[in-house]
């Protein structure tokens, strides 16, 4: 395929109408079926492939969603860029709701969660220092800001959930000097890398989580308000920015794997899911 955009998110973008000649397709993977149909289009004439993170009627909590399917699905799809859009809370009284943040960095903080797709006969330690690409990043951080909102690059910490920080969580996440917070960026990324895709992470704020004094405690209701008021910004941020995603990778993210491959070539067909093998160490194999 040619695809080599792929956009990961809410329900509300793909309804928003900025991807168009949807067509709509079932893929299974060595990890069982994602969320949902993956959804093939295009947004301003570039093709793209978008899959709704916990399926199109949000049935799948965050620490249920099948991120290896996803990830994988994705990659079968030929995608090389990868947009992740989610919402997070705010651990910084000047990060208001409403507000846009571009994650440069991460902290994981999940226990439940597969985050390899190498657990079968094969060892792989990809880098992970940077688990954004700084290239695609820094791109996205300028479209976001020609649109005229609030934008920030920040730390994102990934909880585990589905039920939001206590004070005492919150507060401590603040004193570790982290912006946002979310529940499903982390295990996306990790799986990203070993994919060798160029992510980048597009947050928008819903509420203050509950450190901040004065502030009501998180509630479903007050999210749900703030992410509908988000879905029209998120929409013209992305038809914007995706026909600036020209440029030929020449980052790390490409070559993830070239040395962190630790099992003997030889040896890799010969153990672990061949079909992981086939599409993500293809040029490994003799």
């Amino acid at each position: 395929m040619s695809i080599k955009i792929g956009i990961i998110g809410g329900s509300g973008l793909y309804n928003v109408g900025i991807i168009k000649d949807i067509e709509e397709i079932d893929v299974e993977t060595p990890f069982g079926k994602p969320s949902d149909k993956i959804i093939l289009g295009k947004i301003e004439g570039i093709e793209v492939v978008f899959l709704p993170r916990h399926g199109k009627n949000h049935q799948f909590p965050p620490h249920k969603v099948n991120y290896r399917a996803n990830i994988f699905a994705m990659k079968e799809c030929g995608v090389e860029y990868l947009i992740s859009t989610a919402a997070v809370g705010s651990l910084k009284k000047e990060i208001k709701p409403c507000d846009f943040v571009i994650a440069d960095q991460l902290i994981d903080r999940t226990a439940k969660r597969e985050t390899t797709f190498f657990d079968e006969g094969i060892v792989v330690h990809a880098g992970f220092a940077d688990p954004f690409c700084k290239t695609f990043t820094d791109l996205v951080y300028k479209a976001v800001k020609e649109q005229g909102v609030d934008v920030h690059m920040g730390t994102y910490i990934c909880m585990e959930g589905p039920q939001f920080s206590t004070r005492a969580e919150s507060n401590l996440y603040r004193s570790w000097n982290v912006d946002v917070i979310g529940m499903t960026l982390a295990t996306e990324a990790k799986l990203a890398r070993e994919a060798e895709m160029c992510l980048c992470g597009i947050l928008t704020v819903t509420d203050y989580d509950c450190w901040y004094e004065g502030e009501e405690d998180v509630t479903v209701a007050s999210v749900v308000e703030n992410l509908k008021k988000n879905d029209k910004s998120m929409a013209n941020i992305i038809k914007k920015l995706v026909p600036k995603i020209k440029y030929k990778r020449t980052c790390e993210c490409k070559n993830a794997l070239e040395y962190a491959v630790i099992t003997p070539p030889d040896q890799i067909t010969r153990r672990g899911n061949q079909q992981v093998n086939r599409v993500l160490l293809k040029r490994f194999i003799k």
